[in-house]
């Protein structure tokens, strides 16, 4: 019993015995040669001859008596036949050979073979499922990628033409704004200038008041200063102070101070402020100009009149 490199096992079986075939054999030949010896025999034996006579009964009595029949020629010999050619011997009966014994070592060779063949069959089969269901995942990709390159295409068209529409709303909200803007452009000039006319009629009528020219004649002295009334000058204060927005540090040493000068109409309407002294802080002239401008119209006095020119002061201490 040997194994092999697959752990398969090979049972040798015993060699058969060769002397029923030896008989057999013996007796096949034995038989043989006595059915030739028989028919070879059969054959040389000289075939029997036989003679016959035929009378004719009817015309027996009335007939003379004939003569004795002339004897008969001897019969001349009848030549012995020749003998059947012996049919020729039956081929002897094929004679059971025993089985090979089969090789271990060529069982062995066969079986790895066989197993060799088998697993490249079932290689190549595994193969081929693998190259099937990669071409079925690789088709698969494929569709997924022109679905999303087409997607991709669908929404880039899609942005395209949103794009296309907003620029074309944008244009046409820029032309609605640009006519607008003219409009209100060409509005506020108009109002622009109405004002215009208008503070140039009350600055007009207030510098005829002030000179005496309406109804009167002589002239009256310009005033470059507020009268002493501390209410009005404290009401203008406020007002300036609130509407003034100084984001910086008021820390600054010597207390910075600014000095503006304005020019109002006798509605308290603001015509112009001019710094007339810098604190040294640009931003705080800046934010006090502003506020300045913002707290237009400003205060009037308690009999309803207005300074022409005012000089105000404010210092940086003042927005603590």
């Amino acid at each position: 019993m040997k194994p092999d490199d697959a752990g398969t096992h090979y049972r040798l079986p015993p060699e058969p015995s060769r002397l029923p075939s030896f008989l057999l054999a013996v007796i096949v030949h034995a038989v043989l040669l006595a059915f030739l010896w028989f028919g070879i025999s059969w054959q040389k034996t000289n075939p029997v001859s036989v003679e016959a006579e035929v009378w004719d009964m009817a015309i027996e009595t009335a007939a003379a008596p004939e003569l004795p029949p002339e004897p008969a020629p001897e019969p001349e010999p009848t030549p012995e036949p020749e003998p059947a050619p012996a049919p020729p011997p039956a081929p002897p009966p094929p004679v059971e050979q025993p089985a090979p014994t089969p090789d271990p070592e060529i069982a062995l060779q066969k079986e790895k073979e066989r197993k060799a063949e088998e697993a490249k069959k079932a290689a190549a089969e595994e193969k081929k499922r693998k190259e099937a269901e990669q071409k079925k995942r690789d088709e698969a990709e494929q569709k997924k990628r022109d679905e999303a390159e087409k997607k991709k295409q669908e929404e880039a068209e899609k942005k395209k033409q949103d794009e296309a529409e907003r620029k074309k709303k944008e244009a046409e909200d820029k032309k609605k704004a640009d006519a607008a803007a003219a409009e209100k452009k060409k509005k506020a000039a108009a109002e622009a200038k109405a004002d215009a006319a208008r503070l140039e009629k009350l600055r007009n009528e207030e510098l005829k008041r002030m000179t005496g020219a309406i109804g009167t004649t002589g002239t009256a002295a310009k005033s470059t200063g507020p009268r002493s009334d501390g209410g009005y000058i404290a009401a203008i204060t406020a007002a300036i102070k609130s509407a003034t927005a100084y984001p910086g540090n008021t820390d600054a040493p010597g207390n910075p101070r600014a000095t503006f000068r304005v020019e109002q109409l006798p509605t308290g309407e603001i015509m112009s402020v001019r710094l007339v002294k810098s604190s040294g802080v640009p931003e705080f002239d800046r934010a006090v100009e502003n506020g300045i401008k913002k707290a237009s119209p400003l205060p009037k006095k308690k009999d309803g009149t207005v300074e022409r020119t005012l000089d105000v002061n404010f210092s940086m201490k003042d927005y603590d």
